[in-house]
């Protein structure tokens, strides 16, 4: 049996931190549990639960900043910022429903820990470029604050851009402060209908070098369309622009002219294209998948999307959706076996002029053994282990959780 550790404090979370080096004991470190299928299994006697420390520590809208407990569910935060007509620019993905949680499960601390973002991205960055400061516990058992709390702040080293991303292997968040930014006044969404995968890269490509401030670029063949836009029967090429509402509608009028030319082009209703952009950003249309199905998540260069799925489709049939202009493509490939999926698809991405595949969703027993993010070369692998080692000496911070004995 597991044990918990449940602390309420920061100081309690470095105690328990403590007692873990001085047993020489693996920490599992959680929230609420709700991204525990992305990653690495941990094989862990004990399991830090964050989740009784919650709450919004300090919010000051004029500031555009917010500061929480790690264990504070986003759903809490993302409710406080719409009150004021703020959010969090970076669109943060809900994956729990992939691994069979409930929606809105998620922590802001888990949030920053998988720097998760969703389709605004291209505009708006990832969770680390709107990451200012945070409270930690490392491995040495040592409570301590990187970053600020202002949105203009030099500290010399950025510790915080190395923290996102880590999955809580380098250490246990305990609070972080994150940029807001005001809410759209109003969004539209473009959608071009028919397009095979090619020819959506080439409209998306159009709308994003053209003038129009493109916020969303997503594609969605035919095979999962009706899963990401209520009525769909055919492929569906989504465009999105936000700000306020003249600017918005012309801009809308402009694109639906000028993407025109790739096929019939109009825009959605409101409520549809929300819904819309909530299933691109959270991969909704693999949640009836398989729980055996391996789900993956492949960063290209845009104009590589279409290339690397065509690629892989000689070894499988492939279900495929494409965001960020086609450069992350959410992807499943039925056939080969998982470590041969695996080989497959990181040679379609090097030969489709580099990036990385990440197996977002598989049992644990094929993570145990599949290597769940993009292999490193040598140098980057001692660079990643050395870090680990300063930060983690006694290696008891999620051991293992995004390489084998890292």
């Amino acid at each position: 049996m597991t044990d918990i550790l449940s602390p309420a404090t920061p100081e309690q979370v470095r105690d328990a931190v403590a007692w873990a080096v001085d047993s020489r004991t693996p920490l599992r470190i959680q929230g609420h549990g709700s991204r525990d299928g992305l990653g690495r299994p941990v094989t862990a006697p004990a399991t830090l639960d964050l989740s009784r420390l919650s709450g919004i520590l300090d919010y000051q809208p004029a500031e555009l900043m917010l500061t929480a407990h790690a264990g504070t569910p986003l759903a809490e935060i993302t409710a406080a910022l719409a009150e004021r007509g703020q959010h969090l620019a970076f669109e943060p993905p809900d994956l729990a429903p992939l691994y069979g949680g409930a929606a809105g499960a998620g922590t802001v601390g888990g949030l920053v820990a998988c720097n998760a973002a969703g389709p605004r991205r291209i505009a708006a960055g990832a969770v680390r470029d709107h990451f200012l400061g945070c409270q930690a516990v490392g491995g040495r058992a040592e409570l301590f604050k990187a970053g600020g709390k202002v949105v203009k702040n030099v500290t010399g080293f950025d510790l915080c851009k190395l923290l996102a991303g880590s999955f809580g292997t380098l250490a246990v968040l305990t609070e972080v402060t994150l940029k807001v930014l005001p809410a759209p006044e109003q969004a539209a969404t473009v959608a071009v209908r028919g397009l095979d995968d090619a020819a959506a890269d080439r409209c998306l490509a159009a709308a994003l070098q053209s003038s129009h401030e493109v916020v969303g670029a997503a594609h969605v063949p035919a095979a999962l369309s009706a899963a990401v836009v209520a009525g769909a029967g055919e492929a569906v090429t989504l465009v999105r622009v936000e700000g306020p509402g003249p600017s918005v509608e012309w801009r809308a009028a402009a694109l639906c002219r000028e993407l025109g030319t790739f096929g019939p082009a109009a825009t959605l209703a409101p409520e549809v294209a929300a819904a819309a952009w909530a299933a691109v950003r959270d991969g909704a249309a693999f949640r009836e998948e398989a729980a055996e199905a391996l789900l993956w998540r492949i960063s290209v260069a845009p104009l590589a999307g279409p290339q690397v799925v065509a690629a892989v489709q000689a070894h499988g049939a492939v279900r495929a959706v494409y965001d960020w202009g086609g450069g992350l493509v959410w992807l499943t490939l039925s056939g080969p076996a998982p470590a041969e999926q695996a080989q497959v698809l990181r040679a379609a991405v090097a030969a489709g002029g580099g990036g990385h595949a990440t197996l977002l969703r598989a049992p644990a027993e094929v993570r145990a053994t599949v290597p769940v993010f993009e292999p490193q070369p040598a140098p980057l692998a001692a660079l990643t282990r050395r870090m680990k080692e300063t930060f983690d000496p006694a290696g008891v911070l999620n051991p293992g959780r995004m390489a084998e004995g890292a």
